[in-house]
């Protein structure tokens, strides 16, 4: 995967944490989306924001240059896939773009709350875990996206041995190098837990608050995820009987 260059230089201060925000098809929510995050972390900076487009049909891209041209907004970064890549990608092109030591996520739809990430970046900074994720206590979604989650999510747990409670969550904070370091593969933004946890990482897992969508359409169902999210985690399951597992005790 290749992405276009990014429309802004690293010149300022190396930000306090990153936020990466993938992006596809969300014009009618990213202006409230950027109103929100800069009202809610602004306080709670130096931070950055980078949004990833993943090659979007109509005018995010347009009405996310218009919004940091209207508010002069130095921390707020757009990075354009080359072609529509998913979510797992446009998650990692930032993640690798992100000058902050933590990487905290969200999805664009408004649905996530951005006030959440400060506890996050707060656990992340004590030092006392590599990752946190969110749990979507109360979850604003139809009942058959509720109950299909919740039995993706045992499923889930059954065959990768792991146990978290919501994997589809978007509110998420690691170290940038869990990022960097974690298996890369279509669909790795969903299991960035399992995947921290193989390599021995702590993370940890809070509630969070959830949201209704108000604009936009969902870009996950059923029909688009059960399969696909099945052989993930088969591919888990053999991925965990091969990791490799060493410690150097000595360099002469």
């Amino acid at each position: 995967m290749t992405s276009q260059p990014e429309l802004v230089a690293d010149s300022s201060p190396a930000p306090r944490f990153s936020l990466v925000v993938p992006v596809f098809d969300e014009e009618d929510n990213v202006g409230p989306l950027l109103d929100e995050v800069s009202e809610v972390l602004g306080p709670h900076g130096p931070f950055e924001t980078l949004l990833v487009d993943d090659a979007s049909k109509d005018e995010s891209v347009e009405r996310i240059l218009k919004w940091r041209d209207d508010h002069s907004a130095d921390w707020l970064r757009l990075v354009r896939l080359e072609k529509n890549a998913g979510q797992s990608a446009a998650v990692l092109a930032g993640a690798e773009r992100a000058r902050g030591p933590i990487v905290v996520t969200m999805d664009g739809d408004m649905q996530n709350d951005p006030r959440d990430l400060v506890k996050i970046v707060e656990m992340l900074e004590t030092g006392e875990c590599a990752g946190v994720t969110g749990i979507r206590a109360k979850r604003r979604d139809s009942f058959v996206r509720r109950a299909s989650s919740k039995i993706a999510n045992w499923v889930r747990n059954k065959l990768t041995g792991d146990q978290v409670a919501d994997s589809g969550c978007g509110i998420k904070g690691f170290r940038r190098e869990v990022f960097l370091t974690v298996p890369r593969f279509n669909g790795m933004h969903r299991f960035m837990a399992t995947l921290a946890r193989y390599r021995g990482a702590e993370v940890r897992e809070i509630e969070v608050n959830h949201r209704p969508r108000v604009a936009g359409e969902a870009k996950y169902g059923v029909g688009n995820r059960a399969w696909r999210g099945l052989k993930d985690c088969f591919a888990l399951r053999w991925l965990r009987s091969r990791m490799l597992d060493y410690k150097v005790e000595e360099e002469a």
